[in-house]
Formats: structure tokens, C-alpha cells, sequence
């Protein structure tokens, strides 16, 4: 086969009138290197910020690819943060992706839940059979899994799910680390917050657009499965945070904890210019209709260069909405205008109408292609196609005839091959070169225009040549068969009494700050030989990086030299200042692949989950010692709005404060690092008459939690787990270590 854009064509192009050079002088074009393949010349542009939506079912695949839609994320399999949406069959999701690259979009994997043990081969199996089938990458939360995939298929890209909680530079650096190529950051994360970020990212950075909101940083609620056993960091978040609470005494006054949806909608020039890969539209429980209406406004916005109009800002909200939206975190207006809930209105049936209709019948946006065409005498009519992903194909047809009585023209050569009704692309250039005088019949034009987008067709949906290899378990590292050791950790430095000192626990921890603003206490207890770490906080923002360093080095001079770390952006911190890690609950140790990715990147010790059961803690492989919380009111949620602020109108976390829910019961609302709420459970996890449970678990260490209690009871409790005394508190829970969480 003669290729139409041989050496040959291009020198008659170049010798033609002036008025052809200039039709002619391409942007980019194709050359023939001797003895190699054809290769792609073209200029460098600027590339568009992504446009991600949610794919909930085949029927939203289809209209978020009809509106325009650059990629699209779905689930395959029970491993995904939204088991409730109607994921993908094994069938299902190869002819999504066959249907997304032929149409230039790509597919993205979502495995962003927990895995526990039993459930990480078949996890790996979902990860190894998506990427033979062409998945472009996966999102993923699970330590664990993360060190699977690198073993399992080394080549599928790994995107870090907003369940990581990534909202840090260290934090993204840390993903990169892991061999992560791209994360997508927290959406409490303010414009500042996200070009500084972007600027210094060496992966690329996804953030959220639009969609729901959850009152919690995602990958650190835990209020939906300690309440009702429905777990938000396995896919089943019962979304306990929509329901009315009131404070004190008062029931139900409001929803303190529904958020409006988030809406970026006027900001996409500046995400774009801030250097952001991907703008994320949440929505895989959301109809098709949604998806394609939130997809097509942000598509046709971003690829025209201008923001939404208020014609489709309208849409969007007659689309789904909770009494508006905001963009509040984004603009650092936190406050109670961000809050709202989802009212009965008129169902926007023409919309949904207009919508279905537009994605049943359309192709959407359409794949651009520019086609060649050489029609020489003595020579095979030469017809090419190229897209803008560097795919060429080529074809030669039967040499053209003398013209008797109709004569081909350019303008005909051009129309025939411009005809792509009824496939997935769109014309942009035609080019050709036809000398005068000759005759091709416009079928066989049509013939090599198929046959060239067939190959088009082939090429752009053949499947990645990719490493693939079976899971292994790996080494099995046994119990430790020794007494557990009982940790305590307080919650400020005033429960660090002389009595607790006196009992001599194993280890107290306290939270960084605490031990920099009162070094005397420490120094008190390290000197009566009780070792004490420092609880490093779970949230913290790059431009409070600078104050927590301060307090750490306070707390190393107060001979503080272990650290709790419940992030991964504090991982670097810690080790330049030479702190022996510890890993916190909010690293989410929940399998034996997590211990060992763990203790790879140097913790010497971590806290299981407290989703799991003591079975399942005891059935862990301990790299390094594992702990557990075996007392104490739980954490459900980590906030970036203070619920407190928003309903009291001015500050006043050093007071109790009580969310109450419908039902009378009451969550204690405190402070946490940087004036954040953290909402902990009615209930205290009560457990010292189980001692013969946890100590056959295998732990180096239980930790008891102390955030209400006062220094007696801190001591009461101390005792209890010694199995002196008699304190019980007066409402308890066994926690989620003796039942299952879906």
C-alpha cells in the first residue's frame, strides 16, 4: 500500500500556487521515517482541563459521553464508594470502555472502598480483569490495595480517591511516592489552597466541581457505620449527616449538618488556569438526565472559553439541588449560607425530556479527524485519516481514469469524505491534492472513507499491552503473644492529673498542641518514667504546616519523641524532625497488605480500624505492633464548618455543646486542630470486661480514648482495664468489633 502522504504529495503540495501552500501549510502533518511507521509532528497546545462524570449505569455512560464528557468514572464489582448505583457487569463495563475510546473518553475504575483480608483477591482480580479490558485507571483508598495493584498490574495507572484524604503538597507528594499518578483533593480545600498545590504537584490534581457534599472530610466518617453498621468507607453510607438534629435539650431544630451542594460553575477559567488535570462531577446515584445536563454545561462552558450562562446555571439547579449551591469552601466563606436541604419541587420534566432525547439519538461532541486525499494519474487513489491522538490509517483504491464526460473535482473529493454521519467522528480538515482531468466514482471514495475509519475504528479501541500477575498473599507474620501494653490518650493536658501519673500506663498520648502549651506537664510525667507521644491531627492545611512544626519541635523539647500520625501529608514532617511514627486511626489499617505498606514506609506500630472485628483484627498479619481503641467515645466526624459557630453565632467550643438527634440522643461537639468540629459518638466503646477477647487478638497495645472524661475517670478507667474496680459507664457500646459492617 502506498501511503497518500509520501514524500512525493508533500513536494507537489510545496510546488503548487501560492494560494495552495497556504490551504495547504498544515498545523501538524505525517512523515514517513525510512523503515519505520508513520509518526505524528505537531505543535504544542494548551490542553483543556478535563471534564470527569459519573457513570451510575450504562444509560448515565451514555448521556455523560453524549454531553461531552472527557472521562468517565463507574464501578465494577462491590469494591467501589457507591455500591448502591447499578455498577457494571464484567460484559457491561468492556462495552463501556469499547464505546468510550472509540469516542475518545476515557474510563476510570473506581475501588476506592476498604478491603478487608478475605475480600483482597477478589478486589486484585477486579483491578487485573478492568485492565485488560482497557481501563485507562483505577481510584483507589485502601493502602493495601494500593501495594496489590503495584504487584498485580504494575502498568494500570493508580488515581488516589478523595477517600484518602489528601488535602496537603506533602500529602500529594507522598501519593506520588506510592506510584500514584494522579489525586484528587479534599473538597474543603479553598482556591489558595489549590493552586498552591497545582503549582507544586508532581502528579496531576482532580478536584470536585459539582455535586454533593458531604459534612465530613471523606475517608473520615465513621458516623454512618458506628450508628447503623452501614460503613461510608465501604460504599453504604446510610448519610446520617441529612437528617435533623436540634442542640441541648432542643430535638430537631434544623440540619446542622446538610450541606448545600457544591457548584464551581464560575470558576472554571481559574481551575484551568491553576493548572487542575480534571474537574470532577460527583453523581454515580443520579439519573442519566442529571448527568448529562451537569456534564453538557460544564463541557460547553470550559471547551468556549467562558463561564456557564445564567440559562444553564438555571438548569443545574432545576437538575438537582439543596436550596442552591455553594461555593464556599473554594472562596473561604464557610458559614451557614453553605447549608441546605433537598425541597420537594416540581420535577423538571421537559429537562429530563429534552435530556434523554438529546443522549438516546447523539453522538455527542464527536471525535475530530482530518482526511488526506492524492489522486494522481497512474496511481492508486490514496485516501488517509488521522486523529488527534497520533492514530493513522491509510488506504489505496484503483487507479483513476481518464475523465470522458464528468470530471472529479476537489470540492467532490472533499464533500465525499466529509460524510460521517453515523459514526463517532467529526470532520475538521480536508486535504487534497487532485489533478485535472480524471474520473473516480464518488462510491469508491465512499468505500475508502468506511474502510479508513474502520481502521481508525480498530486502532483507537484496541486494548493496552500491559503486565499482569496473580495476587500473593505474601509473608505471614505472627502475633504477638505477650500482655498488651494500655495506652492513654488524652485529649488535654488537663486530665494528665498527678493520680494518672501515678498509675503509670504504658504510654500517654496528647495532642501536639497541648504538649506545646503545657511542656511542664509532659516533663512531669517523662520524668516519673511514663513515656509520652504526640497526636498529630488528621487536618492540616499547608498554611498551617508552618505552626505545626513549631509545636513539634516544642514537643521534641519536652522529650517527646513518638508521634501519632493519622495523614499521610505529615509522614515527611515527621520524619525530618525525627519523630518515631505511629500510625492513628485515620490511616485506615483494615488488612495485612496495609500493615506491611505501612511499616515499608517506616511505622513502627498502627491502630486497626475500629470497622473491623476483633476476629478480623486477630486474624491480621502484624508486620509491626497493632493497637486498638478499646475505650472511649468514638470519632464519627471530622468538619471543616463548625457546626458550633453556625448555630451559636460566635465561638464557644471550650463549652459543651451536644448535637442532639431526633431520637433524644446526644453526640458531644469539640474542637479539633485549626477550630474544626469533631463529633464523637453518644456512647463510650466499653470493653475491659472482654479482656479475654483483645488479649487474644495478637496486640501490642490497647489505647484507651479519653475526650470528655474528667482525670478521675481517666484513672477509674485506667483500672478497669486492669481489671481492678468496678467502673462502667453508664451508656456503652461494644463498637463495631463483635457485629459486621456492610
Amino acid at each position: 500500500m502506498i501511503c497518500f502522504v509520501a514524500v512525493a504529495a508533500l513536494s507537489a503540495i510545496a510546488h503548487a500556487s501560492s494560494e495552495l501552500k497556504f490551504l495547504f501549510s498544515p498545523p501538524f502533518f505525517f512523515s514517513k521515517k525510512k523503515g519505520g511507521p508513520l509518526t505524528r509532528e505537531k505543535n504544542n497546545s494548551e490542553d483543556l482541563m478535563e471534564i470527569l462524570s459519573p457513570a451510575g449505569s450504562p444509560e448515565a455512560l451514555r448521556a455523560a459521553v453524549c454531553a461531552g464528557a472527557d472521562a468517565v468514572y463507574l464501578g465494577f464489582g462491590q469494591f467501589n464508594a457507591r455500591r448502591g448505583a447499578k455498577n457494571f457487569t464484567r460484559d457491561e463495563f468492556a462495552s463501556a470502555v469499547s464505546y468510550c475510546h472509540l469516542r475518545g473518553v476515557k474510563v476510570y475504575l473506581t475501588l476506592n472502598t476498604l478491603c478487608s483480608d478475605r475480600e483482597m483477591a477478589q478486589a486484585a482480580d477486579c483491578a487485573v480483569q478492568a485492565s485488560r479490558l482497557g481501563a485507562d485507571a483505577v481510584l483507589v483508598q485502601d493502602m493495601g490495595l494500593v501495594r496489590v495493584l503495584r504487584q498485580a498490574a504494575p502498568d494500570l495507572p493508580l488515581h488516589a480517591s478523595t477517600q484518602m484524604t489528601l488535602h496537603s503538597l506533602d500529602g500529594v507528594k507522598q501519593a506520588a511516592d506510592l506510584g500514584i499518578t494522579r489525586a484528587v483533593l479534599a473538597r474543603e480545600l479553598s482556591r489558595r489552597d489549590i493552586a498552591y498545590i497545582c503549582q507544586r504537584s508532581p502528579i496531576e490534581i482532580e478536584v470536585f466541581v459539582h455535586g454533593a457534599l458531604c459534612m465530613c472530610y471523606s475517608g473520615q466518617c465513621f458516623m454512618s457505620s458506628v450508628i447503623g453498621g452501614r460503613s461510608g468507607n465501604r460504599g453504604m453510607c446510610a448519610q446520617p449527616c441529612r437528617l435533623p438534629y436540634g442542640w441541648g435539650d432542643e430535638l430537631v431544630s434544623g440540619h446542622p449538618l446538610s450541606l448545600k451542594d457544591m457548584s464551581l460553575a464560575g470558576h472554571l477559567q481559574e481551575l484551568r488556569d491553576m493548572g487542575v488535570a480534571s474537574a470532577k462531577i460527583e453523581g454515580r446515584m443520579k439519573r442519566p438526565e442529571y448527568v448529562y445536563i451537569v456534564t453538557k454545561v460544564y463541557a460547553d462552558a470550559l471547551r468556549e472559553g467562558r463561564e456557564p450562562t445564567a440559562e444553564e446555571l438555571s438548569r443545574l439547579e432545576q437538575a438537582f439541588s439543596r436550596q442552591g449551591f455553594t461555593d464556599g469552601y473554594f472562596m473561604e466563606k464557610k458559614g451557614p449560607d453553605m447549608f441546605g436541604v433537598r425541597e420537594e419541587a416540581k420535577n423538571p420534566r421537559e429537562l429530563f425530556a429534552q435530556a434523554k432525547a438529546a443522549y438516546d439519538k447523539g453522538e455527542g461532541p464527536g471525535v475530530p479527524v482530518k482526511f488526506y486525499a492524492l489522486i494522481r494519474p497512474g496511481e492508486p487513489v490514496q485516501v488517509g485519516v488521522e486523529d488527534r491522538d497520533g492514530h493513522v490509517v491509510t488506504a489505496a483504491g484503483r487507479v483513476p481514469e481518464a475523465a470522458r464526460r464528468r470530471v472529479t473535482t476537489q470540492a467532490e473529493v472533499e464533500e465525499q469524505l466529509s460524510k460521517t454521519g453515523g459514526t463517532p467522528y467529526r470532520v475538521t480538515e480536508v486535504r487534497s491534492l487532485v489533478q485535472d482531468g480524471l474520473a473516480v466514482p464518488l462510491s469508491a471514495l465512499n468505500g475508502l472513507r468506511r474502510q479508513v475509519l474502520d481502521g481508525l475504528s480498530a486502532q483507537r479501541a484496541a486494548l493496552p499491552q500491559r503486565r499482569h500477575s496473580e495476587y500473593k498473599v505474601g509473608a505471614r507474620y505472627e502475633n504477638y503473644r505477650g500482655e498488651p501494653d494500655i495506652y492513654l490518650s488524652l485529649r488535654r493536658a488537663g486530665q494528665l492529673t498527678f493520680e494518672l501519673i501515678r498509675a503509670k500506663p504504658d504510654l500517654i498520648t496528647l495532642p501536639a498542641e497541648e504538649i506545646a502549651a503545657h511542656p511542664e506537664d509532659v516533663n512531669g510525667a517523662v520524668s516519673r518514667g511514663v513515656p509520652v507521644a504526640a497526636v498529630l491531627p488528621r487536618i492540616c492545611f499547608d498554611r498551617e504546616l508552618d505552626g505545626l512544626r513549631r509545636e513539634l519541635e516544642a514537643c521534641r523539647e519536652a522529650g517527646v519523641t513518638n508521634a501519632y500520625v493519622g495523614n499521610l501529608g505529615l509522614i515527611p514532617l515527621c520524619r525530618e524532625l525525627g519523630f518515631t511514627l505511629r500510625g492513628d486511626f485515620g490511616l485506615q489499617v483494615f488488612n495485612s497488605q496495609g500493615v506491611k505498606e505501612y511499616k515499608r514506609l517506616g511505622f513502627q506500630s498502627l491502630t486497626a480500624s475500629f470497622e473491623l472485628k476483633l476476629a478480623q483484627i486477630r486474624d491480621l498479619s502484624k508486620a509491626v505492633d497493632l493497637e486498638i481503641i478499646a475505650y472511649g467515645r468514638l470519632p464519627l466526624m471530622i468538619t471543616e464548618n463548625c457546626a458550633v459557630k453556625n448555630q451559636s453565632g460566635k465561638c464557644v467550643c471550650s463549652n459543651v455543646n451536644l448535637l442532639t438527634d431526633r431520637k433524644g440522643v446526644r453526640f458531644p461537639v469539640e474542637r479539633a486542630y485549626g477550630c474544626r468540629n469533631e463529633i464523637l459518638n453518644a456512647n463510650k466503646v466499653f470493653l475491659a470486661d472482654k479482656a479475654q477477647d483483645w488479649k487474644k487478638a495478637g496486640l501490642r497495645a490497647v489505647r484507651l480514648l479519653f475526650t470528655t472524661e474528667n482525670g478521675v475517670e481517666c484513672v477509674q478507667v485506667l483500672e478497669a482495664y486492669r481489671g481492678k474496680g468496678n467502673y462502667v459507664p453508664n451508656n456503652y457500646t461494644r463498637g463495631l468489633y463483635y457485629r459486621d459492617v456492610e
